[in-house]
């Protein structure tokens, strides 16, 4: 293991566990959210936080599914918000392959990174001095989570990045990704990814757009640890949007057996737990590695911790 590394995997849970005397616990599930827009580099964002906030909080950037508008992620945004995360959900609409819409790219990473440092210090902002600039993770649907997991492995790949090489932000301390692959369009194979943070992977067993076997496929291509894969059944490629089927995006093939709300709540609490576990919170990581899978009938979970 290299160095950059080592102080990526390591450091945090260090440092989380050398000053943990005097830090509040992270906001419960059902805590109070607010919300407020903002613009990251040039896009229009969501962003959501907890009401209640009082300290330095973690930035999680949500990337959009393909051709998926951010409203359509407000529930989730929320959820996931109020395990105690500043989430924030930018529109990123692009040129790719002759369609302008919807489509993230690896670039992202970076400029949220730049986006929380200037709101932390931006007079009126709620969430001036509140926002932990050292500690951002990732959430991603679909085709924002495949462009995830190029950031996550280092790797600029095409269509997420547009050059030769590419570098995660330092800032980034984790991930989580839902409906998400690395399956080739092209070659219908599977890249090794050379996982620089804590990875999981959460797929729903009636996804018809992202199929299970592809998710299987890329987690065992996922290499270092901890890394996870969360399969929710009931719940299709859709699970984490308001409703089924946003308008423009590609359809699912059929309805998710759990309603929208039970798909929601599922997927942000393992989500936000492994997250918070990837910072080192000893309660969440308890939660996602020992006692989660066994407490809640709707998962079935395999890691690597």
């Amino acid at each position: 293991m290299g160095l950059r590394r080592f102080l990526r995997l390591a450091l945090p849970a260090f440092l989380s566990a050398a000053f943990l005397t005097g830090v509040s616990a992270p906001a419960q599930a059902d805590a109070p959210v607010s919300s407020f827009t903002s613009t990251v580099s040039g896009d229009p964002a969501d962003v959501y936080y907890p009401t209640a906030i009082s300290e330095r909080t973690p930035v999680a950037l949500m990337l959009q599914g393909a051709q998926v508008g951010r409203a359509h992620y407000s529930a989730y945004a929320r959820a996931v918000a109020a395990y105690g995360f500043i989430v924030v959900v930018p529109d990123h609409k692009r040129l790719l392959f002759f369609d302008n819409d919807y489509y993230p790219e690896q670039k992202q990473a970076a400029d949220a990174v730049t986006w929380m440092k200037a709101e932390d210090d931006r007079t009126g902002s709620p969430l001036k001095s509140k926002v932990k600039t050292t500690r951002m993770v990732l959430l991603g649907h679909s085709f924002g989570g495949a462009a995830g997991l190029s950031i996550v492995g280092e790797t600029c790949t095409i269509p997420f990045c547009t050059g030769l090489t590419y570098t995660m932000p330092t800032q980034v301390k984790g991930a989580s990704f839902f409906g998400a692959n690395n399956k080739s369009p092209l070659t219908g194979t599977f890249a090794t990814i050379d996982l620089q943070v804590p990875t999981q992977l959460v797929q729903g067993v009636q996804d018809g757009v992202a199929l299970p076997a592809d998710a299987e496929s890329t987690y065992n291509k996922m290499i270092f640890d901890p890394k996870q894969i969360v399969r929710v059944s009931g719940t299709n490629h859709y699970g984490i949007a308001n409703a089924q089927n946003p308008a423009g995006a590609d359809p699912e093939a059929g309805p998710q057996s759990f309603t929208q709300a039970r798909s929601i709540e599922i997927a942000a609490r393992w989500s936000a737990k492994f997250l918070l576990a990837a910072m080192g919170d000893e309660a969440a990581e308890d939660y996602v590695w020992n006692t989660g899978d066994a407490a809640d009938p709707d998962v079935t979970v395999t890691g690597d911790n």
